[in-house]
């Protein structure tokens, strides 16, 4: 029987990034991950060392607490991390989409998965050279052969500084048929201090005048909108 790490589930609440912005979701958050991004925000469900905090449950037991969480109306499910791609949602996906459920999934592309074929929205977010990660882009694109039926995929990359930026188009050239979505990023990864709302705006506002000032017109520029309204508090 399939056992999965799970780092949280929880919501509903908003979808704060990318394509589905603002979107009512329940989050699912799987532990464990391939990467070790400087500024990560998610260390509870990606270093190794919280594993103990980590609950083992079935695919039937994920989709029971989505269900309760949502009071059984289905709704989008984001399946993020850590990494998800590293373990294996198909039955998840399988059981919540009987029951009307949409399945959304956030990895880095650095695993592909059959699953992903399954999905409603597929964010690929390859990690720019700040993270001190080093995207595969083979590995990438299998994550897009793997995406074929997927209902969306989209490209979103974080963007930390002007090495970052020129990395971000660099990437959009070599995939002109995603939608693209850059987001500022957000250094300070603490939940127990508050986000500087000043600062976090002018990141955007820094973002939002490279982009439009070199004509580049492809991206869509958002904020996280769960940071301008949390900070960086978990679960919600």
């Amino acid at each position: 029987m399939t056992s999965l790490r799970i780092a949280e589930i929880f919501g509903p609440t908003i979808q704060g990034e990318g394509a589905l912005i603002g979107e009512p979701t329940v989050f699912v958050r799987a532990g464990g991950c391939d990467y070790r991004c400087s500024w990560c925000d998610s260390m509870h469900a990606v270093d190794s060392a919280n594993r103990h905090d980590w609950a083992v449950m079935t695919p039937e037991e994920v989709m029971g607490e989505v269900r309760r969480l949502s009071g059984g109306k289905p709704l989008t499910v984001s399946i993020s991390g850590g990494n998800p791609a590293i373990q294996d949602f198909a039955p998840v996906i399988a059981y919540g989409k009987t029951e009307g459920y949409r399945f959304a999934c956030e990895t880095q592309g650095s695993v592909s998965k059959p699953w992903f074929g399954d999905l409603d929205t597929l964010v690929l977010s390859p990690k720019p050279p700040s993270s001190g990660e080093r995207v595969d882009w083979k590995a990438f694109d299998l994550c897009l052969e793997a995406a074929k039926g997927c209902g969306q995929t989209v490209i979103k990359i974080v963007i930390f500084d002007d090495k970052d930026y020129a990395w971000a188009k660099a990437a959009a050239e070599r995939h002109p048929g995603l939608p693209l979505y850059l987001q500022p990023g957000n250094p300070e990864v603490d939940p127990s201090l508050p986000v500087d709302l000043n600062q976090a705006t002018d990141r955007l506002l820094w973002l939002i005048e490279k982009v439009t000032g070199d004509r580049w017109f492809t991206p869509r520029v958002l904020p996280q909108l769960h940071v301008l309204v949390w900070g960086n508090k978990r679960g919600v």
